[in-house]
């Protein structure tokens, strides 16, 4: 099986590619998704949020974390080994299944010991105006709460230096899915 690496910052469109990937019959597995599985069914979790936190609901969380990087490490300090563990054990099953091709949409990818897991790493770039419009319009986000979400992540710089293939994410949805199908061709093909 061959392993695609999604990555990208928020608001740029690595759902948005997911989503091509998986009407291209890639299966797909979404780590956000992941994180809120086990943040709500991984009694472990949940005690180890509720100590640091005093809460694990999400917004909540979301205000804490991404106004302060030491809350936000210490989040990720509880969460990421279990996430990282739930997604390689949902590879293996995948690839147990003789599954082809398989997609990991991380974030943080590049920052994260499952980059070694993927044989290629595809990056969702956009410009940072039609992130912070996009996270308007997607989640009612101001631009100031938008700007502090994407300053808490890794550059899109560090991650286009670190990938195999890129993705414009700013160009229109048919030119998207003609970069996705593309990609995805010369993947099959080698």
């Amino acid at each position: 099986m061959k392993v695609i690496g999604l990555t990208g910052n928020i608001g740029c469109g690595k759902s948005t590619v997911a989503g091509m990937l998986r009407d291209a019959g890639v299966a797909t597995i979404d780590a956000d998704a992941v994180a809120r599985e086990i943040r709500h069914n991984d009694a472990d979790a949940r005690a180890a949020i509720l100590e640091r936190f005093g809460t694990y609901e999400a917004a909540e969380l979301a205000m804490v974390v991404f106004s302060d990087a030491g809350a936000l490490r210490d989040l990720e300090l509880i969460l990421h080994p279990r996430v990282r563990g739930a997604v390689r054990a949902r590879l293996a099953e995948l690839d147990e299944g003789k599954v082809e091709l398989a997609a990991v949409e991380v974030i943080k990818l590049i920052e994260s010991p499952l980059a070694d897991a993927c044989d290629q790493i595809w990056v969702v770039r956009c410009e940072e105006a039609d992130a912070i419009r996009r996270l308007a319009e997607s989640r009612g986000m101001d631009e100031e709460t938008a700007r502090r979400r994407l300053r808490s992540q890794s550059s899109q710089d560090e991650k286009v230096a670190a990938a195999d293939v890129i993705i414009d994410g700013s160009a229109s949805l048919d030119e998207t899915r003609r970069q996705v199908e593309r990609a995805l061709a010369t993947l099959r093909s080698a």
